[in-house]
């Protein structure tokens, strides 16, 4: 099993299945390595069926349980005779997949031209052109400065030499879209100067070029991303998309802004970060269409706080510097009493301010509780007045009370009578209402069908055209490899080692052939033999016995000769019954041997553990569905 397993692997890797080199039998393959082994082979054999499949299995368990399903229904449509099905890949055992992997071998084309009439890809000619020219510098002989020629001069010169430094560059965008202002289009076409001109040194450019290649490629790989997981879920536009995560991050920068602004109001920070701050926030507000003139809590409490009679501190800080150039070196004890009383009293000020503001917040409450109140009593007043009223009217009525009680009854009668009018012509305005709320309902349903049908279109697409391109990246790199294997394999050795290898694997098998052929043979002249002396064994007893019979008629000593001889074919008949059950116990053992043997190869723990984590992992993803719809 060893050479055919070594065997299968070399004509699996032909195929394209990436094979570790510590792989050297079938018994280690897993289920990645099965799939994959299977969806290659398929796609050799049949493109049409292989294109659809995927080599990769992907995370959740019913795609696993899909792609083992249509894994199997391709090979049963290929001709597979043997039991398959998706319990093979994802639960394998090593004869079953033995025996796929030979069947899928043996199907293979014998002469693929498949790699062959591919072109090879513009990624691959340029890697082969670098390689080229790096052997040919290599080869070129180290010579002084003094003694090189110009091309030489230009290859091992290390003033060419630079290092790998990008710079931003500004690029123009795509002019025929709606959305982009007319005057940006004509910064693009008239003055966006070109990009060899906005970069300071000529030799950075090619470093600048890759990082804003490599940017934006990382920009759409994260927007595919983004739009596949959760803007497709959202059911909008990409416009509607990128605009609605725009305010989104807007308004999360204004609530950011504003929780800091309180912070510095309740924490009392002067300064000119402060100021800075709250500019940045007016700004902010502006352009994100808040109300300017509204403000905020900490723009109020920097008014309160440093715009409290101004008048009384600007009158004495004008004293304060009059008084200082009349001062001279021995005034300077007073000088400095001065302000310090001064900062007492701004010191004192500003607790004055603070318990006033603390007053004001106080009565601030006090007047809401006595709003409160006062709406509580004047609703209160209402609902009597409202009271007064009807017992006013009622008193007013008492008089004539007979015309009165007639009069209420006509408008009685007359009201029921309007009412039954209503209740009809409503019955029948409701009917053609439910009609229409019906076929408005049917067909918000027809669009909402359509459009998850177009997501599940969407989706497949995306699937597909990543496919491809892991597809397109994977031949290139299997190219490459090949190329590279290729390059490092010997000259010398020719197809006689590999012939000769063949030939003896054919004498091997034929003369394990010849082995079976003479123990199938050896057996059928046994059994025959065994047979032919059973039958003769019978046909001695049946002659002996009608002999003896005769003369035990006549002679008593014969009689017992008689009994003898029956006891004795009794006894051999149960001898050889013996020794045939013996032997079938003997077959029956070596079978439940090799069943044991089979069964281990199976690894059935080991597929019932994973089948318990299989199952625990569905369960995971149902419950995970289930709150996603009752999200939704």
């Amino acid at each position: 099993m060893e050479e055919v397993d070594r065997i299968l692997i070399h004509t699996l890797r032909t195929c394209g299945t990436e094979i570790p080199e510590e792989v050297q039998s079938v018994r280690h393959f897993n289920t990645e390595l099965i799939v994959e082994a299977v969806v290659r082979c398929l796609r050799v054999i049949n493109p049409s069926v292989g294109a659809n499949l995927s080599h990769i299995l992907p995370p959740g368990m019913s795609a696993r349980f899909r792609i083992g399903t249509s894994l199997a229904q391709a090979c049963q449509d290929l001709g597979y005779t043997g039991e398959v099905g998706y319990q093979t890949f994802l639960y394998s055992s090593e004869p079953d997949i033995r025996a796929l992997l030979i069947f899928l071998a043996e199907k293979l084309p014998r002469h693929s031209q498949e790699d062959a009439d591919q072109p090879a890809g513009k990624s691959a000619v340029l890697q082969r052109e670098i390689a080229t020219k790096i052997k040919q510098q290599l080869c070129l002989p180290w010579l002084p400065p003094s003694c090189r020629t110009a091309a030489a001069k230009r290859s091992q010169s290390l003033c060419l030499l630079h290092r790998f430094h990008a710079q931003p560059l500004s690029l123009a965008g795509d002019s025929s879209s709606k959305s982009i202002p007319p005057d940006r289009k004509e910064y693009w076409e008239r003055y966006l100067p070109s990009v060899s001109t906005q970069l300071p040194h000529a030799y950075s450019l090619a470093a600048s070029l890759l990082e804003r290649n490599t940017s934006d490629l990382s920009a759409v790989q994260e927007w595919e991303a983004e739009w596949k997981s959760q803007g497709l879920a959202s059911r909008l536009s990409p416009e509607e998309y990128r605009s609605r995560k725009r305010q989104r991050l807007q308004k999360r920068i204004q609530d950011q802004l504003h929780k800091f602004s309180q912070q510095f109001t309740e924490n009392h920070i002067p300064g000119s970060s402060t100021q800075d701050l709250v500019d940045m926030l007016k700004a902010f507000t502006v352009e994100g269409g808040v109300d300017q003139n509204k403000g905020s809590r900490f723009t109020h409490a920097q008014k309160f706080t440093h715009q409290q009679d101004p008048q009384v501190l600007t009158e004495q800080m004008q004293r304060a510097a009059e008084s200082l150039p009349k001062k001279d070196t021995q005034d300077a004890e007073a000088e400095q009493q001065e302000l310090s009383s001064l900062q007492q009293q701004i010191e004192d000020m500003e607790r004055d301010i603070q318990g006033l503001s603390e007053t004001t917040k106080q009565l601030r409450l006090t007047i809401a509780q006595v709003e409160e109140e006062t709406g509580k009593l004047q609703q209160h007043c209402d609902e009597k007045e409202k009271v007064v009223k009807v017992k006013k009217r009622a008193v007013e009525l008492l008089p004539d009370a007979e015309n009165n009680l007639a009069k209420l009854q006509a408008m009685v009668d007359g009201s029921t009578q309007r009412m039954t009018n209503l209740e009809g012509q409503w019955e029948s305005h409701r009917a053609r209402l439910m009609d229409e709320y019906r076929e408005m309902k049917r067909l918000q349903q027809e669009k909402e069908d359509e459009s998850s049908r177009w997501m599940k279109d969407v989706r497949d697409l995306y699937d597909k055209i990543r496919a491809a391109a892991d597809e397109a990246r994977r031949k290139e790199e299997l190219y490459k490899q090949l190329v590279s294997e290729y390059e490092s394999l010997p000259k010398d050795v020719s197809r006689a080692a590999y012939t000769q290898r063949i030939l003896e694997i054919v004498s091997n098998i034929k003369k394990q052939k010849e082995d079976i052929t003479k123990i199938l043979s050896d057996t059928k002249d046994l059994q025959k033999e065994i047979n032919n002396l059973t039958g003769k064994v019978d046909r001695t007893f049946v002659v002996t016995d009608e002999l003896v019979f005769k003369d035990a008629k006549k002679d008593e000593p014969v009689r017992k000769v008689y009994k003898y001889l029956a006891a004795l074919h009794e006894n051999c008949s149960h001898l050889i019954q013996t020794i045939e059950d013996t032997g079938t116990i003997l077959r029956e053992i070596r079978d439940l041997e090799e069943q044991i043997e089979t069964e281990a190869a199976k690894k059935t723990l080991s597929n019932l553990q994973k089948i318990l984590e299989d199952y625990k992992a569905i369960k995971q993803e149902n419950a995970l569905l289930l709150g996603r719809m009752r999200q939704t």
